[in-house]
């Protein structure tokens, strides 16, 4: 089980529906945590949940993707929550859009945030949820993640991630090896 959920993405408006964001989006479209009570510590937002009967915490550090750690080690220590008790949702340039894989520990395929989790923690042995985005056909990867969605993109999020909440809870209350990779096509 996982006891602290951390979502990826970067304060602001101006980011708000970017691709760097869409952990954050993910969180906002999930019951549990629309009425949750939000607090302010740790250099993040962060509330209490119960997931099927089990106490979870989740995490938006307000820090900027690239010092995404400096919120999540010192919540971790305060509550002595294990690395292998720590999920990370982010954003994927792996995977293409639509999809959604999970995996515990690994490399860090160039995610600033991820490494500024591994760097403050020691290790890089905690678990994902990797949302894909896909990469640019042009331009830059800092532009890419930085910028929004298409809109063919916007309108198939509220199903997205309606069928992400399930694969969510399965992962933290059961762990990566039983949640389901969730692909497009399961969408149509």
């Amino acid at each position: 089980m996982f006891r602290l959920v951390v979502g990826l993405g970067n304060p602001g408006r101006e980011y708000d529906e970017t691709k760097h964001n869409i952990a954050w989006m993910l969180f906002k479209s999930y019951a549990p945590l629309q009425s949750a009570n939000w607090k302010t510590k740790f250099k993040g937002l962060y509330s209490d949940v119960e997931i099927k009967g089990q106490k979870v915490t989740f995490l938006l550090p307000q820090t900027y993707m690239n010092l995404s750690g400096e919120s999540v080690q010192p919540l971790a220590a305060f509550y002595k929550i294990p690395l292998n008790e720590i999920l990370v949702v982010h954003d994927e340039l792996d995977i293409p859009f639509g999809q959604v894989h999970f995996k515990m520990g690994g490399g860090l395929a160039g995610h600033n945030g991820l490494k500024s989790i591994a760097q403050t923690m020691g290790s890089d042995q905690f678990a994902r949820m990797r949302i894909g985005i896909g990469r640019p056909v042009h331009g830059t990867v800092s532009d890419w993640v930085l910028g929004g969605f298409s809109p063919e993109q916007m309108q198939w999020m509220p199903e997205l991630f309606k069928k992400l909440h399930g694969p969510l809870e399965e992962c933290v209350i059961s762990g990566v090896n039983k949640a389901s990779v969730v692909n497009k096509k399961d969408l149509i």
